[in-house]
């Protein structure tokens, strides 16, 4: 039963918390000690309360999950987790999340609130509805970075780290739903509501748009942030963030991937090396050159 509570807690999503740290480390703040702890256990906070989230979500589409080829075997649909149970994990998991949140910060403990009812108003309403629903989902990412600034005494942290963000999980939620209409073709409906809004060409548009502001907003960050070195370093880390969203345009349309961007981080080797070097090429240029 353990190992069931476990996997419907998807701690695969966890991945997503990492979001947090944007402000730590572009505040070159990383090697603060109570800082980056402070940081770690908002993640913590933010790990309980998605995973809350995630079993309350498997409990209201208990039926629609049943009729998906993959999410039926969850095991809330699945019937492996009794529902009582989860109900009473979920209780747990948000009333100690909230309590470590309001213990943190008042700040951190507001935008945690703002980001249950906002998945709560998703899960129930608001996922139904073309372009909301993905819209909302970038809202989750950005109150994250958020929620690790509240978190700490940021100094210099750029607003177009915001804006970055924004686009870049608009990319990740209209890939998202590219791949679920792809694999889903004719059931999609039945399965995700706001799917019998979307057609193909129109997502492909959506891609182009959001995936060239993302590369256009990191760029003006590159030059422009308060923080950064003078002779504009930075901005060599561009071609990272460029391979990233091109490999990951790869997996969606060649591939026939997507559908769970967590799995797709986990498992596709070349994004790993892109994003691995990427994210050392920041740390290198923030904290030792």
């Amino acid at each position: 039963m353990l190992v069931h509570l476990i996997q419907a807690m998807r701690p695969k999503q966890w991945a997503k918390n990492v979001f947090l740290f944007a402000a730590l480390v572009f505040d070159r703040k990383l090697t603060n000690l109570p800082a980056a702890l402070i940081t770690l256990a908002g993640f913590a906070v933010f790990c309980l309360l998605a995973s809350a989230i995630y079993l309350l979500n498997d409990l209201t589409d208990i039926e629609a999950d049943r009729q998906h080829p993959t999410k039926r075997h969850r095991p809330i649909p699945s019937g492996r987790l009794p529902a009582p149970l989860a109900y009473a994990a979920a209780a747990v998991f948000l009333l100690a999340g909230l309590s470590a949140a309001f213990v943190l910060s008042r700040a951190f403990f507001v935008l945690c609130l703002i980001y249950l009812l906002s998945n709560l108003a998703y899960s129930h309403w608001l996922k139904h509805i073309p372009l909301l629903d993905v819209l909302l989902l970038a809202g989750f990412y950005v109150l994250r970075v958020g929620a690790g600034v509240a978190l700490i005494e940021v100094e210099r942290f750029s607003p177009w780290l915001y804006v970055f963000t924004t686009f870049l999980a608009l990319f990740l939620g209209i890939g998202k739903r590219r791949a679920e209409l792809t694999r889903m073709a004719d059931e999609a409906a039945s399965t995700r509501r706001a799917l019998d809004g979307y057609t193909l060409p129109f997502l492909d548009q959506l891609l182009i748009i959001v995936s060239g502001m993302a590369i256009m907003t990191y760029s003006l960050y590159t030059f422009s942030a308060p923080n950064l070195p003078e002779n504009h370093a930075m901005m060599f880390t561009i071609p990272f963030v460029i391979y990233g969203m091109f490999r990951y345009l790869y997996i969606i349309q060649v591939e026939k991937r997507g559908e769970a961007p967590e799995d797709v981080l986990f498992s596709d080797r070349p994004l790993q090396i892109g994003l691995g070097l990427g994210g050392l090429a920041i740390l290198a240029i923030f904290y030792i050159f």
